[in-house]
């Protein structure tokens, strides 16, 4: 499905300010997986985003998404294919329009469905019908902008996955979030992934989030890959060995509070 391979990314090269975000890393992501990525800060994680969705341009190495090689393919090309939910709920949608004027904007992504106008019989039928997933329906003609932070982030993320995306990348997509809405979100994001059979890969600075979502955890330091667990180890796995094996690996303490959550 994602192939990376030898990635690397220089900002400012050459200048007194070089640093290397991401050092060397190769990875293969499957279809059908479900990914946690957690680190320290700096370690690289949104960064490694911003190279397989295209927002920075990469300094060597090679990206290949289902068999097409998007190394040097531009971000809204990419975006046909690569869904991306961001931290700030306001990032997805737009306050000043109704949420369904923001289906419709949406769902022309890609083009995967024909166009059509709201005139078209049973559009707003199965837009309403997509609402009801995140407790939305009936709702349409509603301006976003009087929508919750969480209601926001359900659209936003009911929206990402309406042009059917061949992986779906969520930035720290509940870090902006109360404690309830949080878990609200997460629980819609892991019933959207299963019904919809989704590769998805996960940024978030919750240790039980990480081991809690999905089939395979990966843990970065320093632009690599310290980390990649799958199957019984992740099934096993609590929050007290994950920081020893963040401490084995990158001999360092792992000293980030809100990583460390329990409940």
């Amino acid at each position: 499905m994602l192939d990376i391979q030898n990635l690397v990314k220089v900002f400012y090269p050459g200048t007194v300010n070089e640093t290397h975000a991401i050092n060397g890393i190769t990875l293969h992501i499957n279809k059908g997986d479900v990914v946690s990525l957690i680190g320290s800060n700096g370690s690289g994680k949104s960064t490694l985003f911003n190279l397989i969705s295209g927002t920075f341009p990469l300094t060597s190495g090679r990206i290949t998404l289902d068999g097409k090689d998007i190394t040097h393919q531009k971000e809204y090309k990419r975006a046909m294919d690569i869904g991306r939910v961001f931290q700030d709920p306001t990032k997805g949608t737009a306050a000043n329009m109704s949420i369904e004027d923001n289906m419709i904007i949406s769902s022309k992504k890609g083009m995967r469905w024909p166009k059509f106008s709201l005139y078209k019989k049973g559009v707003r039928e199965r837009f309403n019908d997509m609402l009801k997933e995140i407790s939305l329906d009936g709702r349409l003609k509603d301006n976003v902008g009087l929508l919750s932070g969480g209601q926001r982030q359900a659209l936003t993320l009911l929206m990402t996955v309406m042009s059917e995306p061949k992986i779906l990348l969520l930035d720290e997509h509940t870090a902006a979030l109360d404690p309830p809405a949080s878990d609200n979100i997460m629980k819609m994001t892991e019933e959207i992934i299963k019904e919809r059979n989704l590769t998805a890969m996960m940024i978030t600075h919750n240790m039980k989030f990480a081991i809690e979502f999905g089939n395979r955890l990966i843990m970065m330091d320093k632009g690599r890959v310290i980390l990649d667990i799958t199957g019984e180890e992740k099934r096993t796995m609590t929050v007290d060995k994950l920081v020893e094996l963040f401490k084995h690996k990158s001999n360092k303490e792992f000293d980030e509070d809100n990583a460390l959550l329990t409940n």
